[in-house]
């Protein structure tokens, strides 16, 4: 029987996004799958909807930044030279003026966020009002106002010494829609600190033996119980994920099975804190051989529905797409929508496949990526 829980992006348009002039994907399910050449902006795509489901709260849209090394200077209560995220970054072509203009949501206008660069005048009157002692150069002080639906918010940006402050008394707007819940997670493997917060939602939990079965797909039989151990002190090595094996009288980090195993049994306990919101994998084939593809995709097809989860994926691999085709052809309850991004002159090409193309892709190996 067919899903009947929303999505919350049926499908997709970003306007104004970083290297996103302009792009539209007319569906999407599920479990979302994009392919194309390297820097035709599959990352943007997951970057975008991270920005959505947070609905342009400046925490999300630092993080962002922040990870790409996207910076610039500025200067602390002490004159010395500091890193903030560049604002730039936001915006296509980085590079960001008056008016500048971002638009993330679905093809309806309504649900669609707004990030727009406005005149800081109103943070300008902030500033004398708070500290009028101070000499503020009205040159350097930058604004964005975040709009969705009926919220609104101006944000100021950069003035390092000042931003809390500022963030703490400017009251212009409404108060922001609720946040939808995300995960992103690669190219890399999850750090000890992600899989020890993702453990902690699922322990005790139906969602736990799924976990093991998880594990169980790489090693079979083997794995006998899965646990987090240590404390939050960094000095002690902190939390750390353990595999009890049936070959071994003690447990073995989970680490030391493997990238793949990390991999494997941090996508299947993310579901649990992604719970009716987003889980975004980049590169997700990373770590995961090529011969329990199909496993992997079954798994993340099942907790997808199970979660209410609405997942996006990013690959290089064929075997990875290989193994999207088979679990979406076998799986009547979730719709997998595969979809190659291409660059053109004028814009983006969004190429989709139907499910018969999935059969065909599955059966005769046709490049798609």
């Amino acid at each position: 029987m067919p899903e009947t829980q929303p999505l919350h992006l049926p499908d997709l348009y970003i306007e104004g996004f970083r290297g996103i002039d302009q792009l539209s994907i007319p569906r999407l399910g599920r479990v979302t799958l994009l392919t194309g050449k390297n820097s035709v902006g599959k990352t943007t795509v997951l970057d975008a909807i991270r920005v959505y489901a947070a609905r342009g709260r400046y925490p999300a849209l630092r993080e962002l930044l922040e990870g790409r090394d996207e910076l610039s200077l500025d200067h602390d209560d002490d004159r010395n030279t500091v890193h903030i995220p560049d604002i730039d970054g936001l915006f296509y072509g980085w590079n960001a003026s008056l008016n500048s203009r971002v638009k993330i949501g679905t093809y309806n206008e309504d649900d669609q966020l707004r990030i727009e660069m406005v005149s800081p005048d109103i943070v300008w009157d902030i500033l004398q009002r708070e500290s009028p002692s101070e000499l503020w150069d009205i040159d350097t002080i930058q604004a964005i106002k975040i709009t969705f639906q009926d919220s609104t918010q101006v944000i100021p940006w950069g003035l390092y010494p000042r931003m809390r402050l500022l963030q703490r008394h400017l009251s212009t707007g409404t108060e922001m829609s609720p946040a939808v819940k995300f995960e992103s997670l690669g190219p890399g493997v999850l750090t000890n600190q992600d899989l020890a917060r993702f453990w902690d939602n699922v322990a005790l939990t139906d969602n736990e033996e799924n976990a093991k079965e998880s594990l169980r797909s790489i090693f079979g039989k083997a794995i006998d119980g899965i646990a987090v151990v240590g404390d939050n002190n960094s000095r002690r090595g902190g939390r750390r994920a353990m595999v009890k094996l049936n070959s071994h009288s003690r447990p073995v980090p989970l680490r030391s099975l493997g990238d793949g195993a990390s991999r494997m049994l941090g996508v299947s306990i993310a579901f649990a804190s992604t719970q009716n919101g987003f889980l975004l994998l980049d590169e997700a084939e990373n770590g995961i051989h090529h011969s329990i593809q199909h496993d992997f995709w079954r798994m993340v097809f099942c907790a997808s529905l199970a979660n209410n989860v609405q997942v996006v994926a990013t690959t290089h691999s064929w075997d990875c797409v290989r193994g999207f085709a088979l679990a979406a052809i076998e799986d009547e309850e979730v719709e997998g929508l595969l979809y190659r991004l291409e660059k053109q002159q004028d814009g983006f090409q969004v190429v989709d496949y139907s499910k018969e193309d999935l059969v065909i892709v599955a059966e005769q190996g046709i490049e798609v990526r």
